[in-house]
């Protein structure tokens, strides 16, 4: 048999081979000789998935015209486990059964690209059975594997990604065959590169998968296993039931640490930890303040505080809390609104709830907001107080470097403490997404909106504004305001200017 006929009819072993990556993985490789003489296959986590993806291909059945749904896979794990091999099979399997594919793979550093996962799939693809049909670049900066007859159309391309050139993961489009991406070590990669890959997703048969240790609990790779769940189909591998992984050294870390401790959840277990190490809030926490039951007596003052939108994408939000209730009065949300029409909501719902207190956002265009709620509220009823993150603590408390940090800080110890909070997916995220380190004073710093945007993450503008509920200290809340309240009977803005929820601490 020549090569030619050879090549023939190992296309039509592949083409029977398209919905079955197991069998594939099986066929392909020589399982049994030379540097695999102590194996017989893939290990039974590898083997599961494989299974588990032929299902989702059978299922979408692709005709190679009609777009059908993105197959994604997330996968959390424990170390040494191969999720480099398997990403090597999934990678060979993509490109053998599926002619004119395109393929991208990451990772979150190009040393660990370069040396480690294309490292990996360079060797397996050198020992398939279809190795003569494949050119692979192992050279810095230029990590491809190319079909030798079809170059530009047939192919996967890696790099590491750079938030600043995101653009590089959009356009992997391929109507008639399998667009595809890879990311290895997921947890490290910003949301913004995952954002701009969706665009590659939207028509041939897109496949997406995700691989990593989940050392972060916040951030895309965290979602794919809990609000996007419904979008993935997710695997936490132990390493203990690895193969090839040490098992007493893995013994020895869960004696040393313990099995419930974040480094054993994370690096045996394949579980997200409770508390990121830069992570402010855990969220733990803030689970807990979703569940709780509302608390509150009639002299808790009611606080309302309003963060205003810098930026395009940000929303002005409006918060009220009435002691440890932050549940019952959901907050107010809005996208591109001016100063006046946002002061002008403040200000009715200041006084449909007669709070204690109006505390606003006054950096730049806050600004104007403050003004406006002033000119509106000459008497000052609602106990206007103009909030500046960046400034220096006015309660003295040398365990925060400025206002911001300090409101963040009390709103933990809010939440830690019995606070109840609406069960919110944007403010769970909002509130463990923010990271912190500490200044030359060792005291606590915030990390600034502008940083998170740049690792992927929206602005907390949702938990700012419940922050600011705590930015400063407010007195018991006036009885005869609060029987009014229970009354029914609306607030008159002038009936209440001699009051001053703050006359105790001062």
């Amino acid at each position: 048999m020549t090569t030619s006929e050879l090549d023939a009819a190992l296309v039509e072993d592949f083409a029977e081979l398209y919905d079955d990556p197991l069998g594939y993985v099986m066929y392909a490789f020589p399982w049994g000789e030379g540097e695999l003489a102590d194996y017989d296959g893939p290990d039974q986590w590898q083997a599961g998935f494989l299974k588990e993806l032929g299902q989702e291909i059978r299922a979408r059945g692709f005709d190679g015209v009609t777009p059908v749904e993105p197959i994604r896979f997330s996968t959390a794990s424990g170390h040494g486990i191969g999720k480099s091999a398997l990403s090597s099979f999934l990678g060979c399997f993509v490109l053998d059964t599926r002619p004119h594919s395109k393929g991208i793979w990451t990772a979150n550093t190009a040393p660990q690209l370069q040396t480690k996962t294309w490292a990996e799939f360079a060797k397996w693809r050198k020992r398939s059975i279809a190795a003569h049909w494949w050119d692979v670049s192992t050279s810095k900066g230029n990590l491809r594997c190319t079909h030798k007859q079809h170059p530009e159309t047939w192919r996967i391309d890696a790099m590491a990604w750079l938030e600043h050139n995101a653009e590089a993961f959009a356009g992997l489009h391929n109507a008639g065959s399998t667009p595809w991406y890879l990311f290895d070590e997921a947890s490290a990669i910003p949301r913004a590169i995952f954002e701009v890959a969706e665009g590659g997703l939207t028509d041939g048969e897109p496949m997406q998968f995700l691989f990593g240790n989940p050392t972060k609990n916040t951030g895309f790779f965290y979602e794919t296993f809990h609000k996007l769940r419904h979008r993935f189909k997710t695997f936490q591998i132990d390493s203990r039931t690895a193969k090839m992984t040490n098992k007493k050294t893995l013994q020895a870390w869960i004696d040393d640490y313990g099995l419930d401790s974040d480094f054993v959840k994370v690096r045996i277990l394949g579980q997200f930890p409770s508390q990121s190490s830069n992570q402010f809030i855990a969220r733990d926490v803030v689970k807990a303040a979703q569940k709780r039951e509302v608390v509150y007596t009639a002299t808790d003052p009611i606080i309302m505080a309003v963060d205003v939108a810098r930026f395009g994408d940000d929303k002005s939000v409006i918060r009220i809390r009435r002691g440890r209730d932050a549940k019952s009065i959901k907050p107010v949300k809005f996208v591109k609104l001016d100063t006046m029409q946002i002061a002008a909501k403040a200000f009715e719902l200041g006084r449909e709830h007669m709070v204690d207190a109006l505390i606003v956002d006054g950096v730049g265009v806050g600004g104007g907001v403050v003004d406006r709620i002033r000119q509106l509220d000459p008497h000052n009823s609602l106990n206007l107080i103009e909030f500046n993150g960046g400034s220096s603590v006015p309660v003295m408390d040398g365990a925060y470097h400025d206002w911001n940090a300090y409101a963040w800080g009390k709103m933990r110890e809010g939440l830690q403490s019995g606070l109840a909070i609406d069960d919110d997916p944007e403010l769970e995220s909002d509130l463990t997404a923010r990271e912190y380190s500490f200044d030359a004073k060792n005291a606590i710093v915030l990390e600034s909106k502008k940083l998170m945007k740049e690792r992927g993450e929206a602005s907390p503008d949702n938990a700012d504004a419940l922050a600011m509920t705590y930015a400063i200290p407010v007195g018991p809340r006036d009885p005869a305001k609060t029987r009014r309240e229970f009354a029914g009977i609306s607030s008159d803005i002038n009936a209440t200017v001699d009051y001053d929820p703050m006359r105790n601490l001062r």
